[in-house]
């Protein structure tokens, strides 16, 4: 079976012997836990496209879940993380300190948003910079209790766990979670309540926060409000300026701490640097990760220096937080980012997607919406148009056939009926459109077909 475009080239079915062959040896002793989008495996990345043991080609529209926005193996930081191994390559930031660790820092302080004075300090993951902004906001505030939202993803730790808002798969029979964290409602405008515009949709859920220091938790005991600026997982559900805005506003208001989660929205996703600057507001502190690092495990926490300065020495840290390469990675992907007008290229890309779905959206309406912020696009599938009843089945159909067709595709909301593009930044229009051409034609077939 050989199917081949100008990208994608497809040479055996997926998985292909290979390919089985190692699934095979990856069931007998990997745990089932960990899920897989692709039932194949990776031997070479370039750009946009990635090849797997048995030499098909896919186009990559999932970015390993939007960590890669200038893509696999950028040549640059290719060549700046051999020049780093010949170095050193982890000495251990609290044994003996390096300058890369020093010069991200100041990076990061001088590109996210705000003129004030402020400090950066790095981890391994999202879910560790999530956690850590926690452990500091609350030091600072001397308060106890976190806000999150409805349908955030926070990560997959006890803290961040509980701050997620998604039952299954991440925290059925997971519990006791971590006391004194909150849900509250996060505007979902395709599926606000009928008759009620989107101003109005703010407005409530806006009283309902202020309620909510009356009715559970008084606001001088809440030390922050955690949000995605853009939800990621829960299925890239934008809100307004007004909202964004009015969270911030009341947490000036009672003195509790705004942390914007950057990690799947940072470095370019959205057409900005990072998504929070779309809606003018300046957070108290913010958690960076995925594409920070072209694929390099590193996290950081940026947010105002007396706030980030409230910890103790010794009290926040860790073994491999801040490793060299994630510095040096990060660096380089920074200078990508503004000298290769990757974030302009962002908003092209998303227009791209968007004008090709809502075309499609008008003779195929089972497509419920059709949104994004930059290349941070989603299309939500419905089994009807006026009840919106979310139709999970039909996207997994899509999702199967465009992997078999060689384009990587994954799904994301509460109900799994959202299909979220996160290509990388350096596609070329050329392989967007094919990536696109595939998608279209799975899904006037599954539609027809039905």
């Amino acid at each position: 079976m050989e199917a081949k475009r100008n990208s994608i080239n497809l040479k055996t079915s997926i998985p292909g012997p290979k390919a089985t062959e190692l699934l095979r040896k990856k069931e007998r002793n990997v745990p089932r836990g960990p899920f897989n989008t692709m039932p194949t495996f990776a031997v070479k990345g370039e750009g946009a496209l990635l090849t797997d043991v048995d030499d098909n080609t896919f186009i990559d529209l999932a970015g390993a879940i939007g960590s890669l926005n200038v893509g696999h193996c950028p040549p640059k930081i290719v060549e700046a993380l051999k020049e780093q191994i010949d170095k050193y390559i982890h000495p251990c930031f609290h044994v003996m300190m390096y300058e890369p660790y020093v010069e991200l820092a100041e990076k990061l302080n001088e590109i996210t948003p705000g003129t004030h004075h402020k400090k950066t300090f790095f981890l391994n993951s999202g879910a560790e910079a999530v956690e850590n902004a926690i452990k500091i906001a609350r030091k600072y505030t001397g308060r106890k209790a976190i806000i999150s939202f409805e349908r955030g993803f926070h990560g997959r730790t006890l803290l961040a766990m509980s701050l997620t808002s998604k039952v299954k798969p991440y925290k059925l029979g997971f519990g006791p979670f971590a006391p004194d964290t909150y849900k509250m409602a996060y505007p979902y405008y395709y599926r606000k309540p009928k008759g009620m515009t989107n101003e109005d949709f703010d407005f409530e859920i806006l009283r309902r926060l202020e309620d909510f220091f009356l009715s559970e938790v008084p606001a001088e005991e809440v030390a922050a409000i955690i949000m995605e600026p853009v939800q990621g997982e829960g299925g890239f559900v934008i809100p307004s300026k007004a909202f964004v805005q009015g969270v911030k506003r009341i947490c000036e208001k009672y003195g509790i701490l705004f942390i914007a989660d950057e990690v799947q929205t940072g470095f370019g996703r959205t057409g900005k640097m990072f998504a929070v600057e779309h809606f003018d507001v300046v957070p108290d502190l913010m958690t960076m990760s995925k594409s920070i690092a072209a694929g390099l495990p590193i996290s950081a926490v940026t947010g105002r220096a007396e706030i980030m300065d409230a910890p103790n020495p010794g009290e926040i840290g860790g073994t491999y937080g801040g490793s060299p390469l994630g510095c040096v990675a990060a660096l380089q992907v920074i200078k990508m980012l503004q000298e290769e007008n990757l974030i302009e290229r962002a908003n092209i890309i998303g227009q791209t997607v968007m004008n090709r779905f809502k075309e499609l959206q008008k003779n195929y309406p089972i497509i419920g919406d059709v949104r994004g912020l930059g290349a941070m696009v989603a299309i939500e599938f419905v089994k009807d148009p006026t009840t919106k009843e979310p139709d999970r089945e039909l996207t997994a159909n899509i999702l199967n056939e465009c992997h078999k067709r060689g384009v990587i595709i994954m799904s994301a909301g509460i109900y799994g009926n959202v299909i979220r593009l996160l290509s990388s930044l350096v596609i070329t229009d050329e392989q967007l459109n094919e990536a696109l051409d595939v998608i279209t034609q799975v899904v006037k077939e599954q539609v027809d077909s039905e």
